[in-house]
């Protein structure tokens, strides 16, 4: 009985999950240009008003680039962030969040 439970609490999870594109790394590092302004090349900003995303989540850095591009984070540095990726499509933030999280925090 408890296996036949956990088999349908697996399932159910999986249906529900966000389906999340898969990035490829390479991609990202050639799309990281006007990122790598504020964050740094590798993702380690040496300025303190901008965060270091290396070494985060690529899920994470995911869900907040698509909030930032579709408005739907307006806290923090949302005026910076907005503009920078209203223009990217679901892939490009996949990409990004692949070479970001792959990147080692300093």
């Amino acid at each position: 009985m408890k296996s036949l439970l956990l088999i349908a609490s697996a399932l159910m999870f999986s249906v529900s999950a966000p389906v999340m594109a898969s990035g490829n790394a390479d991609a990202g590092k050639s799309k990281a240009g006007m990122c790598s302004a504020c964050h740094g090349a590798d993702g380690n900003s040496m300025v303190p008003m901008y965060p270091k995303i290396a070494g985060q989540h690529a899920q994470y850095l995911d869900i907040a680039m698509k909030a930032y591009r579709d408005g739907q984070r307006t806290g923090g540095n949302a005026a910076i962030m907005t503009p920078m990726a209203k223009n990217l499509s679901d892939q490009d933030i996949a990409d990004l969040a692949a070479f970001y999280s792959q990147q080692a925090a300093k």
